[in-house]
């Protein structure tokens, strides 16, 4: 296999368009989680490049804290790990149930 299939095939298109590929992993002492670093650490986990287990070890995330970052993009987009919009977001699910 050549490099640029193997780049290819090591790199994933998900649907809310965050490229995941294995270099494209935050550094593991990140503190500051914006939006496309959540995405990046989501997208790889569901794309199978890092385990859940290895990415919350890692980035010291609890499962919860991982599972919600993977609820808000899957109930809201990107949009959804805005921290200014989690209470936001929470108050109209709370609304709805």
């Amino acid at each position: 296999m050549n490099e640029v299939a193997r780049e290819q095939q090591a790199t994933v298109r998900r649907p809310h368009g965050v490229s995941a590929a294995p270099d494209g992993l935050p550094p593991a002492n990140t503190t500051r989680w914006v939006v496309r670093r959540k995405a990046a650490v989501v997208e790889a986990v569901n794309a199978g490049l890092i385990s859940l287990e290895e990415a919350c070890r890692r980035y010291t995330l609890s499962v919860e804290e991982f599972l919600s970052w993977e609820n808000a993009i899957d109930r809201h987009g990107l949009r959804g790990l805005r921290v200014t919009r989690l209470q936001e977001y929470r108050a109209s699910s709370d609304l709805a149930e």
